[in-house]
């Protein structure tokens, strides 16, 4: 069960604070960034920012001001004085902003991905349409277990995290049908040669590392998927992803309070 350090809304148009309101369901955009430190650093926030600005902007969610909204409310609720580890969650409808913090978790090296038969709604946007997704999540130890988003007889993210598959040292993203996030677009910088390739269940077998990569998860190397009897057959890779991200840590300048 996540534990929340806050959980606030906002009216969009005034910013004036209202009852908090999840928004789960709704017809909007949320994203989430890890904050960490004393002060405290946001990894890849810029990117996040430009992410969630545009697509707020295909989901017809505009106010000339919304971008410096977003910073004051975030702002607002940080502090330089406290020590972070946690996710900061963006989400916003047309008329409310909603912020929270939770404790992150760091994933376990006995990672379990259970398989579902479950689609995103417009995968390619991060938006609020995540009830079904959540349901599964509640029931599950998040630092041992996600859920593989399957659609016709094919993998294509998790319920948190996109997706990397690697067989004699070529790594696979699947084709398309999932959100890019701003953790795998870092990486896709790093790695230039990241082959799409449509992800079959039934093909899982071959591979010989899976890996998660998320703002939550960090780089996370499943270790099973117990419904096929997939097992993890080497960490090469996840050692690799693991070193450039944590150069990314390193590297992050502190958040600027103005």
């Amino acid at each position: 069960m996540a534990t929340f350090l806050l959980k606030k809304s906002y009216r969009l148009k005034d910013l004036e604070e209202i009852d908090f309101k999840d928004l789960w369901g709704d017809h909007g955009i949320f994203t989430t960034m890890w904050i960490f430190g004393k002060p405290p650093k946001i990894l890849f926030f810029k990117n996040h920012l430009s992410n969630l600005l545009k697509s707020l902007k295909e989901y017809k969610i505009n106010k000339v001001s919304i971008k410096s909204d977003i910073i004051e409310i975030i702002n607002k609720n940080l502090s330089e004085k406290k020590n972070y580890n946690h996710l900061l969650r963006i989400a916003l409808n047309k008329t409310i902003i909603s912020i929270s913090l939770r404790n992150r978790l760091v994933p376990k090296l006995n990672f379990n991905l259970k398989l579902v038969n479950l689609k995103r709604e417009r995968p390619q946007f991060k938006n609020l349409k995540y009830k079904k997704i959540l349901s599964y999540l509640s029931k599950m130890d998040n630092t041992k277990s996600d859920i593989g988003l399957v659609h016709n007889k094919k993998l294509f993210e998790t319920g948190t995290s996109n997706l990397l598959f690697i067989k004699d040292d070529i790594i696979f993203t699947p084709q398309k049908g999932y959100y890019k996030g701003v953790t795998y677009k870092f990486f896709k910088s790093k790695i230039k040669k990241i082959l799409k390739k449509e992800i079959k269940v039934n093909e899982l077998k071959k591979f010989d590392e899976i890996l998660l990569i998320g703002s939550g998860k960090g780089v996370t190397s499943v270790k099973t998927i117990k419904q096929i009897g997939w097992t993890r057959r080497k960490l090469k890779h996840y050692k690799i992803f693991s070193n450039y991200y944590h150069s990314a840590i390193k590297n992050c300048d502190l958040y600027r309070f103005n």
